[in-house]
């Protein structure tokens, strides 16, 4: 649809033009205090030193009753020392702002603050995705595919979004935005941004062409045009909304309170994951690595353990262990071994997976890591990779709930044989559909094990100490080289 058609959904919808003069000046003392709260903000225990405005658009005037701004804002901040010499322009985030004149009570957790300058001046800026309004402009853009603009609606003409849907914020923690629109679709917003082709979106197309049914298939997507030619910023994805779906995480803390087993669910969960493998293999090209990527790999590996130690010196006893992990994988390289590479979901682990109510799992969130260089995420990888996330999940969920003593008959598994019965079960179902059990490659199933648990070591550290001691048991297992399943 074009811009002048948005203007006949929405007459108040205009173009960005003027709209970012003096504005940035006007919201920085607000932004310097309010960014750094939030969940998705990837720069927290660094200051913000200024900013600079990528792009701004008015979705609904700032003068009207209800004002909607879009806005590409670049953080600047200081350099860490692990990021090298070479510019660092500074993560760039999507905003969402709404503009009224006051806030109504219920809008009083999504305010920002009152511009005491600017185009802005004496009206009260908030979070617009607390307030159903803006949401439904966003829904309506996206389901007209309008352009207003350098912002870019696009949808799948083949799926029905219908007019009116009710729109609600989630508000469970999470590194991006989502919106459930009438327990018919959810729209992810992407948060911190990079310019270039998101696999969040790509993927999950790339499946819903092979007919894979274990990811949702977009329904609609959002791009900014304003970035390098043949790059555009992919800034939202709206996917369809499983009603009544389990978090797989969620599920496997209740189970496991209960005492309950959660090996059949994972073996199910290996039987999905290999079908998106399969899918994802048949439709990307794959690689094989040999000795020289794998150098490259396994010096990445080591190199982050070693900041690790550094930055976590509770690790530094367990390090030589460790980078045996490592050069085990080296030395079978050397040896003349290869592996197949292909694209992989990135980042799986139970809270990426659904359970629907008729039990069909399904994965989603093909982000990636998103403190990963694009590139990066956008590289082919073992599936091996893939699978070690999911098995350091299990063992995460068997940290994570209290447990009354373990009679001695044996009637309640500890946390170690529930978490080895799924990581048995998961590896069984991959290898049911994929006809390959990760299992039968133990160094380099091993050595994502061991690159993923110092990751989290580094991460618990920085952000939640009290769960360092769930990391740190798989650090001693991975050290001493023991096998959990």
């Amino acid at each position: 649809m074009s811009e002048a058609a948005i203007h006949s959904a929405y007459p108040a919808a205009t173009t960005s033009s003027g709209v970012g003069s003096g504005l940035l000046a006007s919201l920085d003392p607000l932004l310097r205090e309010w960014l750094p709260r939030q969940r998705w903000f990837a720069g927290k225990g660094r200051p913000v030193t200024g900013f600079t405005l990528v792009a701004a658009t008015e979705l609904l005037p700032v003068r009207a009753k209800l004002g909607l701004l879009h806005l590409l804002v670049r953080a600047h901040q200081p350099v860490l020392p692990t990021q090298g010499p070479g510019p660092h322009p500074g993560d760039c985030y999507q905003l969402l702002l709404g503009v009224r004149e006051a806030l109504p009570p219920r809008l009083a957790p999504a305010l920002i603050g009152r511009p005491a300058e600017g185009p802005l001046a004496g009206l009260t800026v908030y979070e617009a995705l607390y307030d159903p309004r803006p949401a439904e402009v966003l829904l309506e853009a996206l389901r007209t595919r309008a352009r207003v603009g350098d912002l870019r609606f696009e949808r799948d003409m083949r799926q029905d979004i219908r007019a009116g849907l009710v729109p609600r914020l989630v508000t469970a923690e999470q590194s991006n935005s989502s919106i459930v629109y009438g327990d018919t679709f959810i729209l992810k917003l992407l948060r911190r941004i990079v310019p270039g082709t998101n696999p969040d979106l790509e993927l999950p197309l790339t499946l819903a062409r092979e007919g894979c049914p274990r990811v949702p298939a977009p329904a609609g997507w959002l791009l900014a045009e304003n970035a390098p030619p043949d790059e555009p910023y992919v800034l939202g994805v709206l996917q369809p909304y499983l009603k009544g779906a389990a978090d797989g995480w969620e599920l496997a803390l209740r189970e496991l309170a209960k005492g309950q087993d959660f090996a059949a669910e994972a073996r199910a969960l290996g039987r999905a994951t290999a079908e998106v493998h399969t899918a994802l293999a048949r439709a990307l090209p794959t690689v094989t690595l040999g000795r020289q990527q794998l150098e490259l790999l396994v010096d990445g590996m080591t190199e982050r353990l070693e900041l690790a130690v550094q930055a976590v010196p509770v690790l530094r006893p367990y390090a030589p262990a460790l980078r045996t992990a490592f050069a085990a994988l080296a030395d079978l390289a050397a040896e003349g071994r290869t592996w197949t590479a292909q694209r992989i979901h990135g980042d799986l682990h139970l809270g990426q997976c659904l359970r629907a109510p008729d039990g069909a799992w399904s994965l989603i969130d093909f982000e990636g890591e998103p403190s990963k260089p694009l590139a990066e995420r956008r590289m082919p990888q073992p599936v091996a990779r893939d699978v070690a996330g999911m098995l350091r999940s299990f063992d995460y969920a068997s940290h994570s709930v209290p447990r009354a003593p373990v009679p001695g008959d044996g009637s309640v598994p500890t946390a170690a044989d529930w978490a080895a019965k799924c990581r048995a079960a998961y590896c069984s179902g991959y290898a049911e559909v994929s006809g390959c059990d990760p299992r039968t490659d133990p160094v380099l199933l091993r050595a994502y094990e061991t690159d993923k648990a110092v990751y989290e070591v580094v991460y618990e550290a920085r952000h939640r100490p009290d769960w360092l001691p769930v990391p740190m048991a798989a650090i001693r297992r991975l050290a001493a080289n023991e096998d959990l399943t």
